[in-house]
C-alpha cells in the first residue's frame, strides 16, 4: 500500500481525506492533542483495521470523534446534565466523556465495553475531515502500538507509512499528549487519563471528580480497560526509561555517575550542560504545558537521535497538566522510578 501525504490547509485534500474514511480507509489527521489514525466509527470492519496497523490489543477501547455537539446524541444512551456541562465548558479541545453507549457503536470500538468515549476535537482540520466524512471517526493516536504517540506528520509516516491510505499534514499538535478522559458513566464522575483539561477544571464544572488509581500507578492485573491510556507500559522509545526522581543537584550527580555507552538524559531546558551524558530537553521545569507539548517529539528523539539505550529522566511534578506529562512518562519508564534525596 503506498500512503498519501495529503495537506490539511488544501480544500480537495480534506475531501480526499474524506472519501477514504467514507470508502473503509485509514487516515491519519492531526488534532490538538496528537494525531489520530482514523477510520468510520460506524463500520466495525474498518475499525479493525485501526488495530491490524497499528498491533493495538483488541481489549483496548477506542475514542469517537465529533464535530458537532449535537452528533453525541445518536451515538450514547443519555446526554446528561453534567456531559452538557462539560461540553459547555470544554468543547470544542482535548476532553473526552466516556457515557452509555447506543447500539450504532459497534464492539470494535468499545472493546466489548457497554460505553463509548467521545471527543469534539478544537483542530480545524480533524473538524474539516470529519465532516467531509460525514461519519463520526474513531482515531486512537496513529503510532505502533506501545510507542511514542505522534505529534507531526512525519511521526506518523516513521510508524504507519505503507500500512494506512493516507497521512494529512496539518502541522504540529499544540498541546502533545492525548485528550483528558473523564467517565461519567458512574458517580462520582472519575478522572481516568489526563490531558490538557486539567482534574482542577473538572471539579469547576461537576464538583466532586475522583482520580483513578491507575492514572499513576499500574493498571491492576485482570482490571478491565475502561479508557486508552491505562495500560500498564505504553508511550515507550526502544530506549529504557528510568525515572530519576530528585533534585536537580542529585539527578546530575546520579547521572553524571553512569556514564557508560548508551546512556542518556531527558532533562528540563538548559540543565544539559551541567550533564556529562548526551541529553535531550522537554520544556522549562516549571512549564507543564511546554513539557506536555515536547514529551513524545522528546522520547522519539533518544531513539533517532542519540540511539540511546538507557535514559534518566527528570520526574515531572503531578500537577495541573504536569500529572498528564508524569502519567505519561511513568508509563514509559513501565513505572520504574529511582528515589534520591
Amino acid at each position: 500500500m503506498k500512503t498519501q501525504l495529503l495537506d490539511a490547509n488544501k480544500a480537495e485534500d480534506i475531501q480526499a481525506a474524506g472519501e477514504i474514511l467514507r470508502s473503509g480507509g485509514l487516515v491519519a489527521i492531526p488534532t490538538e492533542t496528537v494525531y489520530g489514525l482514523a477510520a468510520n466509527a460506524l463500520d466495525g470492519k474498518s475499525v479493525e483495521k485501526i488495530f491490524k496497523a497499528k498491533g493495538r490489543p483488541q481489549d483496548n477501547p477506542l475514542i469517537v470523534h465529533i464535530a458537532a455537539e449535537e452528533d453525541i446524541t445518536p451515538l450514547v444512551q443519555l446526554f446528561p446534565e453534567t456531559a452538557k456541562r462539560l461540553a459547555k465548558a470544554y468543547w470544542p479541545g482535548p476532553l473526552t466523556m466516556i457515557l452509555p453507549k447506543s447500539e450504532k457503536i459497534p464492539p470494535q470500538v468499545s472493546a466489548g465495553l457497554d460505553t463509548v468515549a467521545i471527543r469534539f476535537p478544537s483542530h480545524p482540520a480533524a473538524q474539516a475531515v470529519i465532516h467531509a466524512a460525514g461519519v463520526p471517526l474513531a482515531a486512537p493516536s496513529a503510532n505502533l502500538s506501545g510507542k511514542p504517540s505522534p505529534t507531526t506528520a512525519a511521526h506518523v509516516l516513521e510508524d504507519m507509512d505503507g500500512k494506512i491510505e493516507a497521512v494529512l499534514d496539518g502541522g504540529s499538535c499544540a498541546v502533545g499528549v492525548e485528550s483528558t478522559v473523564v467517565t461519567l458513566a458512574q458517580t462520582p464522575p472519575r478522572l481516568l487519563r489526563p490531558g490538557g483539561i486539567t482534574l482542577d477544571q473538572l471539579r469547576a464544572v461537576l464538583g466532586r471528580v475522583d482520580l483513578d488509581p491507575a492514572v499513576m500507578n499500574p493498571l491492576q492485573a485482570g482490571a478491565k480497560v475502561s479508557s486508552p491510556g491505562m495500560k500498564y507500559k505504553h508511550y515507550s522509545p526502544k530506549a529504557n526509561v528510568v525515572i530519576v526522581d530528585a533534585p536537580f543537584e542529585a539527578y546530575c550527580q546520579y547521572v553524571n555517575s553512569h556514564k557508560e555507552p548508551g546512556v542518556a538524559a531527558l532533562c528540563y531546558s538548559g540543565e544539559d550542560s551541567a550533564l556529562q551524558v548526551p541529553a535531550i530537553c522537554y520544556g522549562e521545569e516549571t512549564d507543564y504545558a511546554q513539557q506536555a507539548r515536547e514529551l513524545f517529539d522528546a522520547l522519539r528523539k533518544l531513539d533517532d537521535d542519540l540511539k540511546a539505550k538507557t535514559v534518566y529522566a527528570r520526574c515531572p511534578q503531578p500537577e495541573d497538566v504536569g500529572l498528564a506529562v508524569y502519567n505519561r512518562l511513568i508509563r514509559a519508564a513501565g513505572f520504574e522510578v529511582i528515589h534520591l534525596e
